[in-house]
């Protein structure tokens, strides 16, 4: 028999870790369009002068410009990345747990759509990035999302927040034997 109340409850961390992988994707490429549609490529837009600009850039490589001969590979890490994620996402029972995979998985596919669709060539695109902070890496909203996500996730395991929300009720004490005539243990 199925239990109504925890197939509601599931359905419920589905749909969180859904949304927010959909708000991120979404958000993502929305912004790229913008950029791509009212921008040219290297051109800076000052937005808070001296904190942030935009700054149109194609990134072949990972943060920072890392591994830029490597976009082949770093499509692939997505792609698995994100496959694994939505792998592990039925055994999500938590509402935080569900926001930081959402938004971890909404961020891969944002930039694995870009290696995948951008020129030069499928699986060798490059990501559009476009938020600049001085003396910092320029990046999207999906690299937001990763980072966000990635953030979340080790705040969950660091406080010991698992995945599936149960709490563990193990506790490591030493086993007592307790006396039947007393009802108290022997020592």
């Amino acid at each position: 028999m199925v239990d109504a109340g925890a197939s509601s409850r599931r359905w419920t961390f589905v749909m969180i870790f859904a949304g927010f992988a959909a708000l991120a994707y979404i958000c993502d490429q929305l912004t790229k369009f913008w950029v791509t549609s009212t921008m040219v490529e290297g051109q800076k837009t000052p937005v808070i002068d001296g904190i942030l600009q935009w700054y149109f850039i194609r990134n072949p490589g990972a943060a920072f410009s890392i591994g830029e001969n490597f976009t082949w590979f770093f499509t692939l890490i997505m792609a698995a990345v994100s496959v694994f994620i939505v792998l592990i996402a039925r055994r999500i029972g938590s509402v935080w747990w569900a926001i930081g995979m959402g938004l971890l998985l909404g961020g891969a596919l944002g930039n694995l759509t870009d290696r995948l669709f951008r020129p030069p060539s499928f699986g060798m695109g490059h990501v559009v990035d476009f938020i600049s902070f001085p003396n910092f890496a320029i990046f999207n909203m999906a690299d937001m999302g990763v980072v966000g996500g990635v953030i979340t996730i080790c705040i969950l395991t660091l406080v010991g927040v698992p995945m599936n929300g149960k709490k563990n009720m193990a506790v490591d004490t030493p086993a007592v034997e307790i006396n039947p005539e007393t009802g108290t243990d022997n020592d």
